[in-house]
């Protein structure tokens, strides 16, 4: 393992942190974001990165549509940002129009955290987030630790404490791409969830709960993600699938396999939705890693998490973490091919 200067932000050193695995899985993280800059996996043609990067901490800071970030205090979006909580209304940072989206304009993606631990094969980070930051009550000291783990898997554990009762919705931000190519059209794709939380065209959920069956976003069983069919909907998918299984298992969410490569990434976590993001809004005008630049659907993100605006819906399930708790999310990334 090794730790390097990237750059600074603001005065301040930008460290990158490498880790190597069991297996030939390499891993570099960045402090700034906590962000998974490059993620290299083995198979059976070599080393194969999977992950969309930058190659500076300016184009980062200039560019960067959340690659590879940890993202919150709340991830996604809340509508109006705003909430009431114990009968107190909180104003928060509005960074989307009218609402907040990752936690505000300064949410933990755009932040520096401290390297906290290290290993050659594991790093744990950590970040304080002081009351009323972006709007949100209660100091919160909160974890991300990476950790390579035999059979080609990345383990990330996110933890939080506060203070004072908050709204926690920590969560992952890769974007995917499997075999290098321009786009992810052709991967293949499983969610395991039956019912997804439609939205307003803000993306804004409406508090429903929809069946998958029958629809675009039916994901059940492996197909691909611009299957000829749904061309005209491609653009769609920025949306949360509501996870089977017990929300604080770990279980199987999601697999994505690339069809040109055999490589295969399955997703196992403990959160009750997941976010599927398709990537069309990706135009970022710098080269990325090996020189890419990256368009529209260059890349896709599978966001384990809390609903989103989760702390203005009663029955979705609670993002409100008090005192005395601890937050907890552990996801897994498993590569196989």
């Amino acid at each position: 393992m090794g730790i390097e200067r990237f750059g600074s932000v603001n005065g301040e050193d930008v460290l990158q942190v490498t880790l190597a695995g069991p297996d030939g899985i390499e891993l570099r993280v960045l402090t700034w974001g906590a962000v998974m800059r490059d993620l290299v996996v083995p198979t059976a043609h070599g080393p194969q990165g999977v992950l969309l990067g930058l190659n500076s901490i300016e184009d980062y800071v200039a560019h960067s549509p959340y690659f590879g970030a940890i993202v919150g205090r709340h991830a996604n979006r809340i509508g109006g940002a705003c909430f009431t909580l114990n009968g107190k209304t909180y104003r928060l940072d509005a960074n989307e129009r009218p609402n907040q989206l990752h936690g505000g304009s300064m949410g933990f993606g755009t932040r520096l955290w401290s390297i906290v631990d290290h290993s050659g094969t594991s790093v744990t980070l950590g970040l304080v987030s002081d009351d009323g930051d972006m709007g949100y009550p209660g100091r919160l000291v909160a974890t991300c630790t990476y950790n390579l783990l035999p059979s080609a898997t990345l383990r990330i554990e996110l933890t939080a404490v506060t203070d004072q009762p908050t709204p926690v919705n920590l969560t992952t931000h890769g974007y995917f791409n499997l075999d290098g190519s321009t786009d992810i059209l052709s991967h293949h794709l499983m969610i395991a969830a039956d019912y997804i939380t439609p939205t307003r065209p803000d993306l804004i959920p409406t508090g429903e709960i929809k069946r998958v069956a029958g629809t675009p976003y039916e994901f059940t069983t492996p197909r691909p993600i611009g299957a000829a069919e749904l061309m005209q909907d491609r653009t769609i998918y920025d949306t949360n699938f509501v996870l089977r299984g017990p929300y604080g298992v770990l279980r199987q969410a999601a697999t994505l396999a690339s069809m040109r490569n055999r490589l295969t990434m399955e997703l196992w976590t403990t959160e009750p939705g997941l976010q599927f993001y398709a990537g069309h809004l990706i135009k970022v005008p710098v080269p990325g890693l090996n020189g890419t630049l990256y368009r529209p659907h260059a890349g896709l993100c599978l966001e384990p998490q809390r609903f989103p605006d989760s702390p203005n819906y009663a029955h979705f399930p609670a993002s409100i973490l008090n005192p005395g708790q601890v937050s907890k999310q552990v996801s897994e990334l498993r590569f196989s091919g």
